[in-house]
């Protein structure tokens, strides 16, 4: 076999595929690359049993030919070669030669009988998503994934496909984040959870171009511009989370989100090491947000001005989470819809958009003393 290729539309395609590429692993061919020239197409897969990555290029040969070479080795030789052409060839002992202008460097390669195969998608259930619009999902509501093994479904991000748009669902327990895209529409309802590592692989591959969504029951496909990302889907049933999304928080608290969130932001550094608790004690058009550490004696209390006209109520929150959920809300104003303090808080913007829908939840915490 014998090519030649520019080191940096190599390292281009290299770089699409190598997330796949497990850093350790007991399976030691998981970790090289699989190169399958055909009909002038050079593609290069990768697996991690988990998920799956190829890509294409063009190149000037008439040959077939499949090989499995070390991933990260090639990736790191390419990346740091200047713009060159590279020629590459094939020898008897099992060595993939690449020549430079400067340089000569020979690879060790193997057979791909070993190689997994990568899963195929049939394309039974098959939509169009804008990039954009599913990086927005999925950035919106990524965070919330639980991190408990023990309950895998909730491990992953739920997409459920209904006739009034497409749902991303995640919650850990302590706060749930439903975003809704009413402009993704399928007539069959339909329910797929994509684990957290795919999730996190799929948003930094995402474009703006539409994206052709593929899946079966056990895996999804994305193609994006000249890449194919799979997954395998999570096989656990999703929990019935519109269960916890309460129906009777009709007291609203409405505040400015960046002076929430600077205020909350400082309580974090005055709260206990261990339950990370906030204090909000709301009344009339006022907001007191305060912290304690007993442990080492320090404290501070805040009050910010708010729309609120309920009764008096004082409740308690995990400051992390409450972060959490306030750097992922973009809007000025947002409203805090509350019942009582041990129900659980529904968060959401006040601007409300046409064609699409957020809503945070979360729980709140029980107050020392």
């Amino acid at each position: 076999m014998e090519f030649n290729l520019n080191s940096k539309e190599l390292e281009k395609l290299l770089s699409k595929v190598i997330p796949a590429v497990p850093t350790r692993t007991p399976m030691a061919i998981l970790e090289n690359f699989l190169f399958k020239i055909e009909e002038g197409n050079l593609t290069v897969f990768s697996t991690d049993l988990e998920i799956s990555l190829r890509s294409s290029i063009q190149i000037k040969t008439e040959e077939e030919i499949k090989i499995v070479v070390p991933a990260h080795l090639l990736y790191d030789v390419v990346r740091t070669l200047n713009d060159t052409q590279i020629k590459f060839e094939t020898e008897a002992n099992s060595k993939l030669k690449l020549t430079t202008d400067n340089g000569i460097y020979n690879i060790g390669y193997s057979s791909p009988e070993e190689f997994p195969p990568i899963p195929k998608v049939i394309e039974e259930n098959q939509i169009i998503i804008n990039g954009k619009a599913l990086k927005k999902a999925i950035d919106l509501t990524s965070f919330a994934m639980s991190k408990e093994e023990m309950r895998p479904a909730m491990t992953g991000t739920l997409l459920e496909f209904t006739n009034e748009g497409l749902n991303f669902v995640t919650t850990d327990g302590h706060r749930l984040v439903k975003y809704t895209n009413k402009k993704i529409k399928k007539p069959e309802k339909e329910q797929v959870i994509i684990p957290e590592r795919a999730i996190n692989v799929l948003s930094k591959l995402l474009t703006e171009n539409e994206i052709k969504t593929t899946f079966s029951k056990t895996n999804i496909s994305f193609s994006i511009d000249d890449v194919v990302f799979i997954s395998r889907l999570i096989a656990e049933k999703y929990p019935a989370y519109n269960s916890v999304i309460p129906l009777e928080n009709e007291t609203e608290l409405k505040i400015n989100k960046s002076e929430i969130l600077s205020s909350v932001r400082r309580m974090s550094l005055f709260s206990t090491t261990n339950t990370k608790q906030v204090k909000f004690s709301i009344k009339e058009n006022s907001l007191v947000i305060e912290a304690e550490d007993i442990d080492s004696g320090s404290s501070a209390k805040e009050q910010i001005k708010c729309e609120y006209n309920g009764d008096p109520m004082d409740i308690g929150f995990n400051t992390a989470y409450v972060l959490d959920i306030l750097n992922h809300l973009n809007d000025e104003e947002i409203v805090f819809k509350l019942h009582t303090p041990t129900k659980a808080c529904i968060i959401e913007p006040t601007n409300k958009k046409e064609d699409e829908e957020l809503m945070l939840l979360l729980m709140p915490v029980r107050l020392n003393g």
